[in-house]
């Protein structure tokens, strides 16, 4: 069943309060507006729904009017969607209305032939984490972004955890124009302390000639999943996006199958290249979930080498 694109935006309009804190105990509802949307109109265009005077809805004898515009802009978005678990190398397909197409596939590999050994605590044996990496391929078999682990997840000293004080890291790369990689972005993930079942994140781009620059950070439930967004509002002005919407990507919990689907800005997709750094980095945060599972806890199977 399709969304629904037909919504109502709801006004309401008060006096007196000089905060929202109080508007229950001092402001006056002056009345309330409300206009109908119909966001197919704006699926390819700027769309004003209404522009001019209201009256709002009577609270009082006398008639009151707001003088209100109400805009709505496109917001075209590519969604791509994993067809399996990303330590599995599965395709990656765009989604078009009820349309698949291939247009990525991606290989999981592991790193350190001789991966480390830490002290698994609460167990007489050791658990291993491995360097893991995820290279995403054009369909033509051209990798043209990868994800790879640039600081191993490893427990903090008599705990089961990778703590926020020393994360693991990955390294989103993509090709250059010369046949070498250059670095995108960082996204580092750790538990959180005590009994939290969440794992927190931060996620930085790598301007070539600025200093990193932080565009999302928060947690994701290890037991429900998530939503892992970049929302540029809000962030600095020297952002390499500064554009609004940037990209989300679903994050399932521990246990269940893994098929992340991503949204992606279509302003902030020029080349192929774009596109896989953003699935590279919707892989890496699906895995960082396992990488982040507690110590005494064992890999699935195609986790482990």
């Amino acid at each position: 069943m399709k969304a629904s694109k037909k919504a109502q935006i709801k006004i309401w309009v008060y006096k007196g309060a000089a905060t929202p804190s109080c508007i229950f105990t001092s402001a006056k509802l002056i009345g309330k507006i409300s206009i109908p949307l119909d966001l197919t109109l704006a699926e390819s265009r700027a769309c004003t729904f209404h522009n001019g005077w209201l009256p709002l809805t009577k609270t009082t004898n006398q008639v009151q009017l707001l003088h209100l515009t109400v805009r709505a802009d496109p917001d075209p978005r590519f969604v791509f969607r994993f067809d399996g678990e990303p330590e599995c190398s599965p395709q990656v397909f765009q989604i078009k209305g009820d349309v698949k197409q291939p247009v990525f596939t991606c290989k999981f590999s592991f790193r350190d032939k001789n991966p480390a050994h830490f002290p698994s605590p609460n167990a007489n044996s050791t658990a291993e984490r491995k360097g893991w990496s995820i290279t995403v391929h054009d369909l033509s078999g051209s990798p043209v972004a990868a994800a790879s682990m640039a600081t191993p997840f490893v427990p903090s000293p008599g705990s089961q955890r990778v703590s926020r004080s020393n994360p693991g890291a990955w390294l989103i790369i993509r090709p250059d124009g010369d046949g070498t990689w250059k670095p995108w972005g960082r996204l580092e993930a750790w538990r959180e302390p005590n009994n939290s079942n969440a794992v927190g994140y931060r996620f930085q781009i790598l301007p070539a000639t600025a200093d990193p620059v932080t565009l999302a950070g928060s947690t994701i439930s290890s037991q429900h999943g998530g939503k892992f967004t970049i929302d540029d509002f809000g962030f600095e002005p020297n952002s390499l996006f500064n554009k609004g919407f940037v990209m989300s990507a679903t994050v399932d919990g521990e246990g269940k199958c893994s098929k992340p689907e991503v949204e992606v800005g279509v302003q902030h997709v020029t080349c192929t290249e774009d596109a896989a750094a953003f699935v590279a980095l919707a892989a890496a945060l699906d895995l960082s979930m396992d990488a982040c599972k507690l110590f005494s806890h064992k890999l699935r199977k195609e986790l482990r080498q």
